[in-house]
Formats: structure tokens, sequence, C-alpha cells
């Protein structure tokens, strides 16, 4: 399967989740995962939640930031990935002065 990510629309996601300013998407969603490249802009966050739907991950490719999971702050840089799994809690704020860029791929089970 190929998926073109330029074919997809762009969406701009205001306060997902309860969070904080805005992020950027473009969205593949079947019924087996949602792969989503993302970008938390400055100031931006999404907000805290339970990871219902399967594993949660979150591979960073430019920025900085944090991300919370079931109560433990782990800090996102490039080459990190955050996993979130099923039935988890956790959030993920953007730190710095420019995007948080990652790629974040759910399992769904």
């Amino acid at each position: 399967m190929l998926i073109d990510f330029d074919m997809l629309q762009e969406l701009t996601m205001p306060g997902m989740n309860g969070g904080t300013g805005k992020m950027t998407v473009r969205m593949f969603n079947d019924d087996k995962c949602r792969i989503i490249p993302t970008r938390i802009h400055p100031g931006g966050s999404i907000g805290n939640h339970r990871q219902d739907s399967g594993d949660d991950m979150n591979y960073i490719i430019s920025g900085e930031g944090r991300a919370i999971c079931d109560g433990k702050e782990e800090i996102l840089k490039p080459g990190v990935i955050h996993i979130c799994p099923q039935g988890s809690g956790h959030s993920i704020e953007n730190t710095g002065n420019e995007d948080l860029a990652m790629l974040t791929i759910v399992v769904k089970r």
C-alpha cells in the first residue's frame, strides 16, 4: 500500500483534546491504523486524554517538547519516539520556538 500524504487535505486543529494553540495534520485512517504527520505549532499542545483506540507512537522529526504519559514526563527531541500504550493517558506539548514535527502512528487493537 502506498499513502501519498500530499494528496490528503491538510487540517488545522485548535486545542486538540482540550490542549492549547493549534496543530496541523494530514491524516490517513483505516480500520487497522492511523498515520498522521503532525506539526504542533509553538505554544500548542494536545491535552491529556486516554488512548483507547490502540498504541500511540510519536516519532519526533524536529522541534522540542514534552510528553506526560501516566504521570511520567518525557523530553521530546528529534530522533526519539514517545509511545503511549492503549489504556494509558498522555499529553504532548511543544516547548520550543518552532513547530514540533512528528509522525504519529496509532496501531488499532
